[in-house]
């Protein structure tokens, strides 16, 4: 059933500092219209404006994406004063229904959708037809989804698996993780490696275990440095950061037994595909002892659209009408 039978559908992604709307009809989505989540004290004030500048006709459903958790269709978000209670926005907007997801369940959700000019393919065969599909993405945190089809339904399956512990695969990366340790108590996937902060954490401990001395640098700095070939240190710490990336991934994938394709999301690694397919992460993603062959012909693929969100989210609004 297409969305044009059901009306009109206003699509939202929401972060702490930038939201973005967009209209779907008759399965298009219009164009997106960018706020400042300061400029609005509440998101139903913000909607409000934005419906009111597009002019078309009223949307009768909302599906909203937040960067933050989900709990009973409502998102206290962490970095902003809005409150997105999916259960008070349908009456107060006169909606039918409103939908609140986790951010990353909707990238979850777009990943049937993606087309090959959306992927840069790091390795692998074809995934298997109605076998999990495993989203992960490194960026302000870790995010970890993965998307489950069953008899012709689909779910999303939201996680905290930036939360587990960070595992070493060898001594190098047990005295990285044990500097890391000594630093943070708990060191978790997220804020050990896989995040603009974990990047960050790593490249100080991996300084404090070589003896070298380098300046201070946030994850962009780290990154600029690695692939100008500038900072010897920097480089290092990209290399582990992909490593370890293959890990956890290779660790996720047999957790879900997601056989139908592994996909690289968030902000950090679109920004340097090329660094990524050359180094470790693919030979660290299959290396599971016994079950190398399981993990080798699972693709994965680096997901490079930057507006895949809304994809998702009109993935969902197709796959739950009223």
């Amino acid at each position: 059933m297409g969305i044009g039978k059901t009306g009109t559908i206003l699509l939202a992604d929401i972060g702490g500092t930038n939201a973005r709307f967009a209209l779907s009809q008759d399965d298009q989505i219009g164009p997106i219209d960018y706020v400042k989540v300061a400029d609005h004290p509440t998101v139903r004030e913000a909607i409000s404006d934005v419906l009111q500048r597009a002019g078309h006709e009223k949307p009768v459903r909302a599906v909203l994406a937040v960067a933050g958790p989900v709990t009973n269709n409502r998102c206290v978000m962490t970095n902003s004063p809005w409150v997105i209670d999916g259960n008070e926005l349908q009456p107060a907007l006169g909606f039918d229904s409103v939908h609140v997801l986790n951010d990353f369940e909707v990238v979850a959700w777009s990943l049937p959708a993606l087309q090959p000019a959306d992927l840069i393919p790091l390795g692998g065969q074809d995934g298997l037809p109605g076998e999990p599909l495993l989203v992960v993405g490194p960026g302000t945190g870790f995010g970890v989804s993965c998307l489950v089809q069953r008899h012709g339904a689909r779910l999303a399956v939201v996680t905290e698996a930036g939360h587990a512990t960070l595992p070493a695969e060898n001594e190098r990366e047990e005295r990285v993780i044990a500097c890391l340790r000594r630093r943070l108590g708990h060191v978790s996937i997220e804020r050990g490696a896989l995040s603009g902060s974990g990047l960050q954490s790593l490249y100080e401990a991996l300084a404090e275990v070589d003896g070298a001395q380098v300046p201070h640098r946030d994850a962009a700095a780290i990154t600029k440095a690695a692939l100008e070939g500038s900072c010897e240190l920097s480089r290092a710490t990209l290399e582990m950061f992909c490593a370890i990336l293959g890990s956890v991934t290779g660790n996720l994938t047999v957790t879900f037994g997601a056989r139908g394709g592994v996909y690289i999301a968030g902000g950090i690694v679109p920004r340097f595909p090329e660094f990524l397919a050359a180094s470790a992460f693919r030979a660290r993603f299959e290396a599971k002892g016994r079950f190398q062959d399981y993990l080798r012909n699972i693709p994965t693929r680096l997901v490079t659209k930057p507006d895949a969100s809304f994809l998702g989210l009109k993935m969902f609004a197709e796959h739950n009408q009223p």
